[in-house]
């Protein structure tokens, strides 16, 4: 994955530092390190490093820039090996392929980012809580997408839109669940919805 001169610079602060103290630095440490005057380009920097796989993050932890290990690091654009076919019904014969897939075949050039799925209104769509969903960035949608809607300007939610007359209809797909319906002008479409990631621990 190829990175930036100042990409490698961070890199190596982080792994200098990290030896060094034995924990990782802050924004405003690897700034005064590297010489910016600016946290928010430190932040861009982390995230493009996150985004090419060579840093984890926890949200929710102070100090939590972390590298990742050489071995572990997703290379070739995140593709990873598609081993072949695995039957969720009757059994398949095994065979291995030498194709891989990537986060590119779904998202392509587009502008997309990602979701933590909380509650079980998409269930029978299969996205359960704790899901990851691939959104792609537009302010407009067809009838029957999945998207993800500010609604009132003050809440968001995932669910499928059905433009009714002058109403919106945010249908949810769990029949436990009522729709929300809401005049159009108090919804706005922050994207569609392309894929959804599901990690087992």
């Amino acid at each position: 994955m190829a990175i930036t001169r100042r990409q490698k610079e961070v890199v190596d602060f982080l792994e200098a530092f990290v030896e060094e103290n034995g924990y990782s630095p802050s924004f405003e440490e690897i700034a005064a390190g590297l010489g910016l005057r600016s946290v928010a380009t430190v932040h861009k920097h982390i995230t493009n490093l996150e985004k090419k796989g060579l840093l984890d993050r926890e949200r929710n932890r102070s100090r939590s820039i972390d590298l990742v290990p050489e071995g572990a690091r997703v290379r070739n654009g995140q593709q990873v090996p598609l081993l072949g076919r695995i039957a969720a019904g009757f059994p398949v014969e095994a065979a291995q392929t030498a194709e891989t897939i990537s986060l590119q075949d779904v998202v392509g050039n587009r502008d997309v980012f990602a979701l933590e799925v909380r509650g079980d209104s998409m269930r029978d769509e299969h996205i359960l809580s704790g899901d990851y969903v691939l959104v792609e960035r537009t302010r407009t949608a067809r009838q029957g997408e999945i998207v993800v809607a500010l609604v009132r300007g003050a809440e968001t939610t995932l669910k499928r839109f059905f433009p009714e007359g002058n109403s919106v209809r945010l249908q949810p797909a769990n029949a436990e669940m009522a729709p929300i319906v809401v005049p159009a002008g108090q919804v706005a479409i922050q994207g569609r919805v392309l894929g959804v990631l599901r990690r087992y621990r």
